[in-house]
């Protein structure tokens, strides 16, 4: 079971609710900031023109790029983030410099919390 435990480092995003555009806005604008598993030239597609598309990346906390800048969105997008307290913490301040955010749920676990919110251009 530990190995399947996500790095204590890592913040798991889940994008849901809006366009291939605005989910590439929002992983580029978090690629900058940090490294990610999701390739520069990766560009978010959606698979099927009536069921909801859910976009994932993981990104490294532990040291935070130059560069972040804010982003620019058509519309507002839902953000799913799961990784340990530290990194939760680190992220959410990252996402407030990018965005305007909007709480909608947490939970907290033993070694684990969890974020849905909303984001919307500043």
């Amino acid at each position: 079971m530990d190995a399947e435990r996500l790095h204590p480092e890592s913040v798991s995003v889940e994008l849901s609710g809006c366009s291939k555009e605005d989910a590439r806005t929002v992983f580029e604008a978090l690629c900058a900031c940090y490294s990610s598993d999701r390739r520069p030239d990766e560009v978010p597609r959606t698979y099927h023109e009536v069921r909801p598309t859910v976009w994932l990346g993981t990104f490294d906390v532990a040291e935070a790029r130059g560069g972040c800048d804010p982003a620019r969105l058509s519309a507002s997008v839902e953000a799913d983030a799961q990784g340990g307290y530290w990194a939760i913490e680190r992220f959410r301040t990252t996402l407030d410099s990018l965005f305007t955010v909007h709480d909608l749920s947490a939970a907290s676990g033993d070694q684990e919390r969890e974020l849905h919110v909303r984001l919307e251009s500043h």
